[in-house]
């Protein structure tokens, strides 16, 4: 009985030692705590190089970047190095795009551990991506995990096979498991919707954001991942409505952190939605973000450091990166250049004053803009084969505007960065020019474009040549154009004139260009031709959806045939070759050679006249059917208040004073 009696007692401590021991072990697992470091960017959109930040100093350049990772995986030896898309489109090299893959081999020689794409990724359509990853994969050279877990090839893709043969050799994943610190990390990329839309010609079809979230989030906790990150293409914004990433963050729960790109968002601290962190450090590798967070197994999460590190002329450039990157330049220059007859540092001319990119949404001139409108001109009439007879009008607009112009010597490079963006029918780097025509009513509509549509879509803010008008914000939308007309101009460049007997110093950027305007009214009916970059063409025909079907823009053929192809649009030279948006740009700098850039570009030059006036004979002079319909409805409503507020007055009386009350 008493050995009996034994074992009960050590079967019973032994069962009570087991379910107290798994009683303790949760609370312990949940009490014990974590630190997970994510080093991050986003839209670095090729900047292997350092570019002047219009304030003295320089901003970006891989070399450097490389410099601040190394210093901060000293401080954070186990830290993630991940990338929210559009890592490529935006300098010279990324022309080694398809050929090279410069982009993601660069990346994985800074050492990041994982990216997702972005719509400029497809700039080059889905086939030129795939290229891009068989570049990669057969240099041998690291590089990044990429993961996509909602897009994919368009099932009726003719390439699709060999697209997903590309992805399959890169070892593209919807999302992937990574032990850092001891730590599983659960990663996935997704594709924005508004993303999706900047990628016309991808090829690829995009799936629920939110669903295919949720489905990798649900996988990797399956896997055992203990912290989930979403690299996102997607973005933010102030409108909560168009914020993408903070909705997703809404919808899908699991999601510790979030790496936003596409809005090109600088975030001074991070957005908490749903127990997720959403970061931005800003484009064009202007920063390195670093994000450190203390964590426990329960979900718990507490933000211990948060930093957007400046990637400026202050920091070294790393030795081995700058050495990537001059070889990637000379490859540049044998492959790409050499055809336009110029060199990667090759200086075009000089000025005297910056040129700027316009300050998104607010509705102005801008002499950038217009210097673009003006060598798309000069090229019609000096590159051009057999350019047509007449009056010609040029665009462009203010999403093509890339980067900005600073007072200095002007580069090939430089002049390539303005216009960075697209690929020809040639398969090379740059949007070529169209030229397709348009009525004179429709002219008029592309001016109501450039004043309506701006403040709800600040990208379509135009810039244009040959063409003069004005309007004012305040008046009716879709008619607020008040004056239109054709103009041709001739201008004459002089030496500054001599001030207090003294020659003219000879500083560039300083000579006077006179300039004889003849004007001409637009004919409604007449088609006047229009030329502009391939992307802007295209965007054309959405003018009637972004505008609520009031405004119609139709490109058409010569014969005023509505035009279906508008490779057969591109403008060629003599030899037969595209001619590029950037190198119509270059080619007019060059123009001007030593002398420099004309003075008259330091400013707008009131071709785009913008008034803010309240004055009502200017609100309402020339008031189109919309103005009409919009003061009939003013003033039905003023006579319905008028009458209910006399109604209401006329009842209170009756109340107090009786029936026999007259109006």
């Amino acid at each position: 009985m008493n050995i009996q009696m034994k074992r009960i007692y050590r079967f019973s401590v032994f069962f009570l030692a087991v379910f107290l021991l798994c009683s303790i072990l949760p609370a312990l697992a949940a009490s014990q705590s974590f630190r997970t470091t994510v080093l991050f960017t986003h839209d670095l959109h090729s900047h292997f190089l350092p570019q002047e930040d219009g304030e003295g100093g320089e901003s970006g350049g891989y070399a450097r970047l490389k410099t601040a990772l190394d210093r901060e995986r000293a401080s954070h030896p186990n830290a993630l190095t991940l990338d929210g898309g559009d890592f490529s489109i935006g300098s010279l090299i990324q022309t080694l795009y398809t050929s090279q893959g410069a982009e993601l081999r660069t990346m994985g020689a800074l050492g990041y551990d994982a990216a997702t794409v972005g719509n400029h990724e497809f700039d080059h359509t889905g086939t030129g991506f795939a290229e891009m990853l068989n570049a990669v994969s057969v240099s041998g050279d690291k590089a990044p995990a990429l993961l996509m877990a909602n897009y994919k090839p368009a099932a009726d893709h003719p390439d699709k096979l060999d697209i997903q043969r590309a992805m399959a050799a890169y070892g593209v994943q919807d999302y992937m498991i990574l032990e850092r610190g001891g730590i599983t990390y659960g990663i996935f990329g997704l594709m924005g919707v508004d993303s999706d839309s900047c990628a016309p010609s991808s090829g690829f079809s995009l799936g629920d954001m939110a669903e295919n979230a949720q489905r990798c989030v649900d996988a990797l906790k399956a896997e055992g991942a203990q912290f989930i990150i979403c690299l996102s293409h997607a973005g933010t914004n102030e409108k909560k409505k168009l914020s993408e990433d903070e909705l997703l963050a809404e919808k899908v729960s699991g999601i510790d952190l979030i790496v936003s790109g596409h809005t090109h968002t600088t975030l001074p601290e991070p957005i908490e939605v749903n127990g997720a962190y959403i970061v931005s450090a800003g484009p064009y590798c202007e920063n390195l973000g670093s994000i450190t967070i203390q964590w426990k197994a329960d979900g718990s999460k507490t933000l211990t450091d948060y930093r957007l590190i400046p990637i400026d002329e202050t920091l070294p450039e790393d030795e081995d990166i700058t050495l990537m990157v001059e070889r990637w330049k000379g490859l540049v220059g044998g492959s790409y250049l050499g055809r336009y007859g110029l060199s990667y540092d090759e200086v075009l001319t000089r000025t005297g004053f910056d040129l700027s990119t316009p300050k998104a949404g607010v509705q102005e001139g801008n002499a950038l803009g217009e210097l673009i409108a003006d060598s798309f001109l000069w090229a019609v009439e000096h590159l051009e084969a057999d350019s047509p007879d007449g009056p010609t009008v040029t665009v462009t607009a203010d999403g093509v505007l890339r980067a900005s112009l600073p007072a200095g010597e002007i580069t090939t490079s430089m002049a390539f960065d303005v216009l960075s963006m697209g690929v020809g029918s040639d398969g090379t780097s740059g949007f070529p020019l169209v030229g397709v025509y348009l009525t004179g009513k429709e002219l008029k509509a592309a001016a109501e474009v450039d004043a309506s549509v701006t403040p709800l879509m600040p990208a379509a803010q135009l810039y244009m040549a040959g063409i003069e008008y004005s309007f004012n914000t305040h008046r009716m939308f879709f008619n607020r154009v008040t004056d239109i007309q054709l103009v041709r101009e001739e201008q004459r460049t002089e030496p500054a004139p001599v001030v207090g007997g003294e020659e003219p110093n000879g500083e560039y950027g300083y000579t006077v260009t006179q300039t004889d305007r003849s004007y001409s009214e637009l004919n409604d009916a007449q088609l006047y031709r229009v030329v502009t970059g391939m992307y802007s063409a295209q965007m054309l025909g959405t003018v009637k959806s972004k505008s609520m079907g009031l405004l119609s823009l139709e490109p058409k053929m010569a014969d005023g045939t509505p035009v279906t192809n508008f490779e057969a649009c591109i403008l060629r030279d003599e030899n037969g070759n595209e001619i590029k948006e950037w190198y119509a740009l270059a080619a007019y700098l060059q123009s001007f050679g030593e002398e420099g850039l004309p003075y008259r570009y330091a400013k707008p030059d009131g071709r785009k006249n913008v008034s803010r006036s309240w004055n009502p004979i200017e609100l309402l002079k020339s008031p189109s059917w919309i103005t009409l319909v919009a003061l009939v409805v003013l003033i039905a409503v003023l006579a319905l208040t008028a009458f209910a507020v006399r109604w209401v007055h006329y009842a209170r009386k009756r109340r107090r004073y009786g029936k026999g009350t007259r109006w």
